[in-house]
């Protein structure tokens, strides 16, 4: 059977029970099918790049699916009609990935750094300054004028 990665997005003020009884109701979709879920990663909620339906936020969940295209095709068609699913992106893999997405291993990292209590910059200055502000320019000096910049004393 072919494999699939899917990943659809549930709106934001949907709560977590929510989220996991539509990714019930997929996986229950996929095993009438005569198919099988080999991996289910909640994502959690994240920030959208930009609005989708009014939504700024939304839960990602990843699905790793091992069905005929029958099922992921009722799926899809099921999510279009759900109110919760903002979008989703169902992928055609050679191979499922085993262990944790690469969503799941940065969000490890990020625990690990936030463990060690890096990430803060304390000594860094952080902010643009220019002349108005009294930029510090180093060692190099004041500017000097542009040669491209149009002067009015030459007529």
């Amino acid at each position: 059977m072919p494999l699939y990665e899917h990943v659809f997005l549930a709106r934001q003020d949907a709560s977590t029970q929510q989220v996991e009884e539509l990714t019930a109701q997929m996986a229950g979709i996929v095993q009438q099918a005569g198919g099988k879920i080999t991996k289910t990663e909640n994502w959690g909620v994240r920030s959208l790049t930009y609005r989708m339906s009014k939504n700024r936020k939304a839960h990602f969940v990843l699905l790793n699916i091992d069905a005929p295209s029958a099922a992921v095709a009722e799926i899809e068609r099921q999510e279009r009609i759900s109110e919760e699913v903002i979008r989703y992106l169902t992928v055609r893999v050679e191979e499922l990935e085993e262990g944790p997405s690469a969503m799941m291993r940065k969000t490890d990292r990020d625990r690990e750094r936030d463990d060690r209590g890096g990430g803060f910059r304390g000594d860094r200055d952080g902010g643009f300054r220019g002349e108005r502000d009294g930029g510090f320019r180093g060692d190099r000096g004041p500017r000097r004028p542009r040669d491209d910049a149009e002067t009015t004393d030459q007529e």
